[in-house]
């Protein structure tokens, strides 16, 4: 069910009553809205309590890993079967949703980029509560066809949402009544193609990551004032690569390593560990490639997996533990045909992935030793997801395929929606929410 009409021109809904909160909108207006909400959707402190089934607080879940608890998945859908509501999504925006509290958020870009927006959706109906302009400008950097100035995908938690447009602003929301509790306009970096980073949360610390032609660093915020807890510079050694390949677009995770946390970021060139909290560099391990935006993979026995991006695109497997520079230390490459956009999964020893051209591949996580590789779509930029013991990817054509893991490839089905995905989708409860390049979707059984 298609829902309201959108004008693309404000980039706003026609249906009056609805309340789209915006930074021009008067104080009146937002509580009128928090009120509202509260008593719709039953949003209360005391009584709402998220679990990984009904929360998608990250774009690769709550565990940044793909994994979904969700139940009940469709194996099949097109854009009339299957399909709960879908709903038109203004503007240009390549981030992935994220749902909490029966929220879900994304953000957009509106005007060719320059108004950068944060809408919310109620996840049962698919109406447009929030549409929120964050930032404005005047001065955008070029775009790649393949990119968007709303790449970066949202975090968020109770109360709070993030979103992050890399050098155009970093803002945090209260997600019940729409009001903008702080914003970040001062950390600037030439990412030449557009921004892709998405933030981390990590206890009280929102953490952004600046991979540019010219600088290079990451930063931790307060979560609650968004000023500034510490700043890293990467201090990688980039002299001998032209500035064009001194960029990097992938995600930090947090993981533990011998009791510890450790903050994991690629960037060009190089792959390092921090200390989330003051972000002291702890080791680092140097390989070639550079504008990868795939996110690190754990696997078992603190076996860490990444991609090393373009140029010569190849999955790097290393032991965690080590101190200094562990690039002697690197277990294996693999340089054949591997993923470079979409992140990968780890599943019972065994790691999958898609690479660009829709190829999707099983390798031994202990080896790197290729056991199968099969074509699963097009052109691919959005990450698998797991659930219910499948795998689900999904191509910019808009093709679905589902399969098993194992050690052969066996193919569940195949589906289709129209426009194609850039996004990676979001799960809870028993539905899959796909963003296509301009409609959301929610699939579920009927």
């Amino acid at each position: 069910m298609e829902l309201d009409r959108l004008d693309h021109a404000t980039g706003y809904y026609s249906n009056t009553n609805r309340y789209h909160i915006s930074t021009m909108q008067s104080k009146k207006i937002v509580v009128l809205s928090f009120l509202v909400l509260t008593i719709i959707l039953g949003i209360s402190k005391n009584t709402i309590a998220q679990t990984e089934k009904d929360s998608w607080t990250d774009y690769r879940g709550n565990n940044k890993n793909g994994h979904s608890e969700a139940t009940n998945i469709p194996t099949v859908w097109n854009d009339t079967t299957n399909v709960v509501w879908k709903t038109e999504i203004p503007g240009f925006g390549w981030s992935s949703p994220v749902v909490f509290e029966n929220q879900i958020w994304l953000t957009t870009a509106i005007g060719s980029g320059k108004y950068l927006n944060m809408l919310a959706l109620d996840a049962n109906t698919g109406k447009v509560y929030h549409n929120i302009r964050l930032f404005e400008t005047d001065s955008l950097q070029e775009n790649h066809p393949l990119n968007s100035y709303a790449s970066p995908s949202p975090v968020i938690e109770a109360r709070r949402v993030y979103a992050h447009f890399g050098a155009y602003g970093t803002a945090c929301i209260d997600s019940r009544s729409g009001k903008i509790l702080w914003k970040r306009t001062d950390f600037y970096c030439d990412h030449e193609v557009g921004p892709g980073s998405s933030p981390l949360l990590y206890d009280n610390l929102l953490i952004l990551t600046f991979d540019g032609t010219d600088v290079q660093f990451l930063v931790a915020l307060d979560k609650f004032t968004g000023q500034t807890v510490w700043k890293r510079d990467r201090e990688t050694d980039l002299e001998k690569h032209p500035p064009s390949n001194r960029k990097a677009f992938s995600t930090p995770i947090v993981t533990k390593v011998n009791g510890t946390d450790q903050l994991i970021s690629v960037g060009a060139h190089a792959v390092m560990g921090h200390n989330p909290l003051t972000g002291e560099k702890l080791w680092w391990a140097l390989f070639d490639g550079f504008s990868g935006s795939s996110r690190p993979v754990i696997g078992d026995n603190n076996m860490l997996f990444i991609n090393s991006g373009f140029s010569l695109s190849s999955v790097v497997a290393l032991h965690l533990g080590g101190k200094g520079n562990v690039t002697d230390s690197i277990l294996w490459i693999n340089k054949k045909s591997t993923q470079a956009r979409s992140s990968a999964l780890y599943i019972d020893g065994l790691l999958y992935m898609v690479n660009t051209g829709g190829q999707a591949k099983c390798l031994v996580a202990e080896t790197g030793e290729e056991l199968w590789s099969e074509r699963v779509g097009t052109q691919t930029s959005a990450s698998p997801v797991y659930v219910e013991n499948k795998i689900y990817t999904f191509d910019q054509e808009g093709f679905t395929t589902i399969f098993a893991p194992g050690r052969t490839y066996h193919k569940i089905g195949e589906n289709s929606l129209p426009d194609g995905f850039m996004a990676s989708p979001a799960l809870i409860n028993n539905a899959i929410f796909l963003r296509t390049k301009s409609y959301l979707y929610k699939i579920g059984e009927k």
